[in-house]
């Protein structure tokens, strides 16, 4: 046990250290409080900085948007859903898109799968109006649709339609949509490629589409290609992407090709292929034989066209040979390499249409004149 005397001793020491930190601790008090305030923070806005003139680039982009954008339209496409349990009819927006104001009279060019599900259509000018819409004509092989509106005194600005049989790679396109439903979107690129081939909705394909790297999204589908002039050269279709998403290439159906479907579309409500009244054999039937490229006729209609003209089919005898037939492999100068080349060809065309058939029987070649029926 420590004597007591050694205790006693250290209680002064404690007692000396508490006073010290006391008295440090008041100076330092003391001299934060006598210490100045510090100066107040002024926050005051930036010069601004002239930027001069817009560039050259910058001024044609403007341009085109403002001259266009009045043409160019929203699409919402809207299925009436009925309840199970009762007889209550839901409204249900299938999807939106854009689409393209063609004349005066209130035609809308768009594409076919924007509208295909839907049994009502709402078309937004660009003014914001919002008005319904009936669909005129369709043609879902080429992924094209024709609707109208009545805008009643609202003036329509019609877009302006070129060419796209002189594009080349490297030009500048622009792209007006509603991505996402961001409606009025202007994105530029250039053409990427052309000729390129596509799947319709119906798996015909679509060639001679135009590639671009302007960034086309979902809700693009309908909406306008347009060169530097502002003209329309395509209508933006579809996109490449594994995200859904824009990944810089996307496709566009060339106008000329729009050009040709969508006054039939106004006029017939459908685009009508006159017939040939044939039966087509499938192409693996072509290697097996050895016949040329073209479209081998298996079938003839009695009293059609292709009876009329002569056309002779493949068939086969009881001991099983083949009697040789007919290859169609051109129409009017124009090769038909398959079924659907043919198809092609035949679109072009118009019931009551005479035309000439390049046709093969056997390695002979010889021409025939067909006049192509009505498929009705």
């Amino acid at each position: 046990m420590r004597p007591a005397t050694q205790r006693g001793r250290m209680t002064p020491v404690l007692v000396a250290g508490f006073a010290i930190g006391a008295v440090f601790f008041w100076l330092g008090r003391e001299s934060r409080l006598s210490s100045p305030a510090p100066p107040p923070v002024v926050a005051e806005a930036r010069a601004v900085v002239a930027r001069g003139d817009l560039s050259p680039v910058e001024q044609a982009n403007i341009e085109v948007f403002e001259r266009v954008s009045p043409s160019v339209v929203n699409i919402a496409s809207i299925e009436h859903l009925a309840s199970l349990f009762s007889r209550r009819v839901t409204e249900v927006p299938r999807g939106t898109g854009t689409g393209i104001i063609w004349d005066t009279s209130g035609h809308i060019v768009t594409n076919f799968h924007v509208i295909q599900n839907g049994t009502r259509v709402r078309v937004t000018l660009a003014d914001q109006a919002t008005l319904p819409a009936e669909v005129v004509g369709v043609f879902p092989d080429r992924d094209l649709a024709v609707l109208r509106i009545d805008p009643g005194k609202t003036p329509l600005q019609p877009i302006m339609v070129g060419n796209s049989s002189d594009l080349q790679v490297g030009q500048a396109v622009y792209a007006i949509g509603n991505p996402f439903g961001l409606d009025q979107t202007l994105t530029t690129g250039i053409v990427s490629a052309l000729d390129r081939e596509i799947d319709s909705v119906t798996r015909r394909p679509i060639r001679g589409v135009i590639q671009t790297d302007a960034a086309i999204n979902p809700g693009n589908s309908g909406g306008p290609l347009l060169d530097s002039a502002g003209r329309l050269i395509g209508v933006n279709t579809a996109i490449y992407s594994p995200s859904g998403a824009n990944a810089g290439i996307g496709f566009a159906i060339p106008v000329d090709e729009v050009n040709r479907v969508v006054p039939r579309l106004i006029r017939d409500g459908r685009l009508v292929r006159p017939t040939l009244g044939i039966s087509a054999a499938p192409a693996d039937l072509n290697q097996a034989l050895g016949l040329p490229a073209g479209v081998a006729v298996v079938g003839v209609e009695r009293g059609g066209p292709a009876d009329a003209a002569g056309l002779q089919a493949f068939r086969r005898q009881r001991d099983g040979s083949i009697v040789a037939g007919d290859v169609i492999v051109a129409i009017e100068g124009q090769s038909v390499a398959n079924f659907d080349r043919l198809l092609d060809q035949l679109e072009r065309l118009q019931p009551g249409d005479r035309v000439r058939l390049d046709v093969d029987h056997a390695g002979r070649r010889r021409e025939v004149e067909v006049t192509l029926g009505d498929p009705d």
